[in-house]
């Protein structure tokens, strides 16, 4: 270990950085269910509609999210040497959720085939950063966006993601007729929501109720800086769902577990989305648009992970004078070789999680702590019955309590230059209203390029920033 890790060069010892290990993973291991409930969703919420494909589609998602995540931990140990976990990023599965969606619509196929699609996107992706990490590019890329609307991202996608939480993750009804939260708390009493939702009132009394406790709990839980307040906050909510399933509708919440299988369901991801490439219903919907959809997750990506791995690094006293942190490339291909690895089993972009800090926070220092997270979400592709049942209510509590920690990120940012200030509240709009984080990230950069070049400050405008700025205007405004 002190050969592969340089334990004592780095302050720490075995024990410290396995406990640190174990405590990011009890932070971050939400994401084991949460990504497939989001993705595919059992037909209930907006990204609903897999029909017979479902069940499937669920554990191909599931199967890719525990190993996409264990390989890039591996990569993240061994090539940097850092703390840092990664799993599917939250922000970008959802979007990749809404994406699936939209490309079922616009080419008039299934789900599973939109899936199969969406999956060509993320590899496309994975492939240009593993380039751009290699020769260095993805940092010198992303220090040409406008620092001001880079801050105001992740804001705007923790509102995006409390919108979802509260909204379609939640949802209760066939996929044809179905109803969330805004439906309850819509209507003008509850007399007339319980009028409206019929039979399934009760059922969606219990998820309100379910995603509150949750929340709550989380955030008491974390208040008093408990380890994984977030994981057992969504364990607290699925008991208090199960018993009110058996308790008041009269459900069994644990009938699929008696015919379950308890083996990796590798079968189902080798039906549905092990190199299960689409191009085919990809390319259908237009090569323009299929090129913006490729830009808009790197740049989100991009984003997401040198934010994430700048943060983590500061606080662990990694980075020197100049905030630059050793072995930068390593750590970006980290993610990289992720998404590859995410989109041939099937889960959307793999990034470094803002979790991590919990095991930086618990002494961890080298890439033994990213190891030990790696092994554990491996470990979970025996429990897929299990993380199968856990309610979408009590995963829409992790949703929005995700959703505040980001929206926090918005202090940094300096309102007294309309220049940020404007392309950032309308990407805080854009983004929740229309479910896209790409069109909230190009009407930010739209907005900034149009104040910055009539106000005579053109020159303050990247090149890269005028480039992307057009290019969104076509998505916009021209057909293609």
């Amino acid at each position: 270990m002190e050969k592969l890790f340089k334990l004592k060069q780095n302050g720490t010892t075995v024990r410290t950085e396995i406990v640190a290990g174990l405590t990011t993973f009890m932070t971050m291991a939400y994401i084991i269910a949460l990504n497939p409930n989001l993705i595919v969703g059992f037909g209930q919420g907006a990204f609903g509609g897999f029909g017979e494909d479902g069940l499937a589609a669920w554990n191909g998602v599931f199967m890719a999210t525990c190993l996409a995540s264990a390989v890039a931990m591996f990569c993240m140990a061994f090539l940097a040497n850092k703390p840092f976990a990664l799993a599917p990023g939250m922000g970008l599965n959802s979007y990749f959720a809404v994406v699936i969606a939209q490309i079922a619509g616009a080419a008039g196929c299934s789900m599973l085939a939109g899936l199969q699609a969406g999956l060509c996107i993320i590899l496309v992706e994975g492939i240009v950063f593993v380039l751009l990490s290699v020769f260095n590019i993805r940092q010198k890329i992303v220090e040409a966006i406008p620092l001001g609307v880079r801050l105001g991202i992740g804001p705007a996608i923790g509102l995006m993601l409390m919108n979802i939480g509260f909204g379609s993750n939640a949802g209760q009804g066939a996929s044809n007729e179905n109803y969330v939260m805004r439906d309850f708390f819509g209507a003008l009493s509850a007399s007339s929501a319980k009028e409206k939702l019929g039979e399934y009132w009760p059922a969606m009394v219990l998820a309100v109720v379910t995603m509150f406790i949750g929340l709550f709990l989380i955030i008491i839980l974390a208040h008093y800086k408990m380890k994984g307040a977030v994981l057992v906050g969504m364990l607290g909510a699925s008991i208090l769902n199960w018993a009110g399933q058996a308790i008041f509708l009269h459900q069994n919440p644990f009938a699929s577990l008696k015919t379950a299988s308890w083996l990796p369901p590798f079968a189902d991801m080798a039906k549905t989305t092990l190199f299960k490439f689409d191009f085919a219903t990809l390319m259908s919907i237009g090569w323009g648009t299929v090129v913006l959809l490729i830009i808009t997750f790197c740049i989100i990506d991009m984003f997401d992970t040198i934010g994430t791995v700048l943060a983590t690094a500061n606080r662990a006293g990694m980075t020197d004078k100049n905030g630059n942190m050793p072995k930068m490339r390593e750590t970006l291909l980290s993610d990289a070789v992720g998404t590859v690895v995410g989109a041939c089993t099937g889960t959307s972009t793999v990034t470094t999680f803002v979790e991590s800090a919990s095991g930086v926070e618990a002494g961890g220092r080298t890439g033994l702590t990213a190891l030990t997270t790696g092994i554990l979400f491996l470990a979970c592709i025996f429990i897929s019955p299990i993380a199968a049942i856990i309610p979408p209510a009590a995963t829409s509590a992790a949703l929005i309590y995700v959703g505040i920690l980001m929206l926090s990120g918005i202090k940094s940012i300096d309102f007294s230059d309309m220049a940020i200030a404007a392309p950032v509240f309308i990407m805080l709009l854009a983004m929740p209203v229309s479910s896209s984080i790409g069109h909230g990230i190009g009407l930010g950069l739209i907005t900034y390029t149009v104040i910055k070049v009539f106000t005579g400050k053109a020159k303050d405008v990247s090149v890269l920033t005028y480039v992307i700025s057009v290019l969104f205007l076509v998505k916009f405004f021209l057909a293609v």
